[in-house]
């Protein structure tokens, strides 16, 4: 069919083989990986035997409930946070995706984008295939169950090959956990250790919380093949590095590596790039909660400046920018963060925010400062304008939605209404990271892509049935 396809956008993945509280640590995972996806949560788990799941819309805290935990059973896990990119959401469309087909299950949960997902769908329906989502992750299941005597591994690196785009996966089957990068290594993947047993997550944080050794990043092409055999590396193609710069620049956590790097070091270093290239006459700078505050810290050192805490967060509010709707996110911006009248009234403030891609809460900050009374405000972001969609897993699709699409930055910054506006450079944005330049994903600010785009990437045209958890519990078929 010519639709368009709902993208899965950038999550937070978690798995474990073969642990006594599979569950348990997976949900403790993915609470250490919330910040990549509030909008659902689920997980998958077996016996050996076969798959139960549990999926809702909500934090891990509300899905992921103690009951629910003790009625998926299993020594083996995956787990799944998620936040999507376009569009209403939908139970159906929350993951871990199991399937069932003739030889027998899998759970994949996926982190990306896959750019040919449209043509992928029409090929497949078009042979017969009958979709229940409108998730491009659901594709890669209907690739795994064509027909031909296979084994696991020669199914999964079959289906993988017809990808193109960011996809990173941990899969689940009752016999195996498989952990997968594309080529590009778009999406993050690390590999850790707990209690001697593998694990698989989105970032380090998690592996931190649970105490759990960090053994390597999966590399880009690497798909890993968890069994009671061990651990089995295979191949997808040669690796050709194309690492997101915006996971360093808001997604990741500080506490994590990622890509080789601190990311809380690559935060000062960019704090340092901004001090260095715009000196703006300031008495005060200020962190635009979280992401921002880093940055600040660094700014105001290499500046001599007091750095203050003039934004206060509420962390009973999530992150706007990973909201579902513009609605939502303007919504949210009303409650979360609060402005410190004594910190910035009859100052000149410099405020430092991570990155200013829609405009819908700066512009509200911006208000609230001269509001508490600040004298001059000067708007510093630690990466270049966004001028360009992103087709590999992040939530800003089209031109249109971009404030800085066909904008120059004085006329954003007379549109938010500040006396200043910056941006990082480019050049000062490659040098707080250790790989070469040309290992990065920049194409976000530079509409330079890594790989072609030949046909939009958004969800179907069509919304899916209703769906909820059958029961009042999670599945377990026997």
């Amino acid at each position: 069919m010519d639709g368009k396809v709902r993208v899965t956008a950038d999550c937070g993945l978690f798995g474990i083989w073969d642990h006594p509280q599979a569950a348990e640590r997976t949900s403790l995972g993915l609470f250490a990986l919330q910040h990549r996806g509030q909008e659902a949560a689920g997980i998958a788990t077996t016996d050996g035997r076969r798959l139960y799941e549990y999926r809702g819309q909500g934090l891990v805290e509300e899905v992921l409930r103690p009951e629910v935990l003790q009625a998926v059973p299993g020594r083996t896990a995956v787990g799944h946070v998620r936040y999507s990119t376009t569009g209403s959401s939908s139970l159906v469309n929350t993951q871990p995706f199991v399937a069932v087909y003739s030889r027998g299950e899998v759970a994949i949960a996926h982190n990306g984008n896959l750019v040919n997902a449209r043509a992928l769908r029409r090929s497949l329906e078009a042979s017969g295939s009958i979709f229940r989502t409108t998730m491009d992750t659901e594709i890669i299941a209907h690739l795994m169950a064509r027909p031909g005597p296979r084994s696991l591994e020669e199914e999964v690196l079959s289906a993988l090959r017809d990808l193109e785009g960011a996809f990173t996966l941990i899969m689940l089957t009752p016999k195996a956990l498989i952990g997968v990068r594309d080529t590009h290594g778009w999406r993050p993947l690390v590999l850790g250790e707990l209690d001697h047993r593998p694990v698989l997550a989105s970032e380090t944080c998690a592996l931190d919380l649970l105490r759990a050794r960090f053994r390597r990043e999966v590399e880009p092409g690497e798909v890993l093949f968890i069994t009671e055999r061990g651990i089995e590396s295979k191949r997808l193609g040669p690796p050709t590095p194309a690492y997101c710069m915006f996971e360093h620049v808001y997604f990741a956590r500080p506490d994590s590596r990622q890509f080789g790097d601190s990311v809380h070091e690559v935060r000062c270093r960019l704090g340092e790039a901004l001090a260095r290239d715009y000196p703006v006459d300031a008495d005060v700078v200020v962190g635009v909660p979280d992401g921002g505050t880093i940055a600040a810290a660094a700014y105001a050192r290499a500046r001599g400046l007091p750095c203050e805490q003039g934004i206060i967060r509420s962390h009973y509010v999530g992150r706007t920018f990973i909201k579902p709707s513009t609605d939502e996110r303007s919504a949210s911006v009303q409650l979360k963060l609060s402005v410190v009248r004594e910190v910035v009234a009859g100052r000149r403030v410099a405020v430092i925010e991570d990155s200013l891609v829609r405009g819908t809460t700066t512009t509200k900050h911006m208000q609230s400062l001269h509001e508490a009374g600040a004298r001059e405000v000067h708007l510093l972001i630690t990466c270049p304008p966004h001028r360009h969609p992103c087709y590999f897993g992040i939530d800003f699709p089209t031109e249109e939605e971009l404030l800085a699409h066909n904008r120059t930055p004085e006329e954003i910054g007379r549109l938010i209404g500040v006396d200043s506006l910056c941006y990082q450079s480019l050049e000062g944005l490659l040098s707080a990271v250790s790989q070469p330049p040309e290992h990065y994903c920049t194409a976000c600010w530079t509409g330079r892509y890594p790989v072609p785009i030949n046909e939009p990437v958004a969800k179907l045209a069509f919304e899916p049935l209703p769906a909820g958890n059958p029961g009042p519990g999670p599945r377990n078929r026997p």
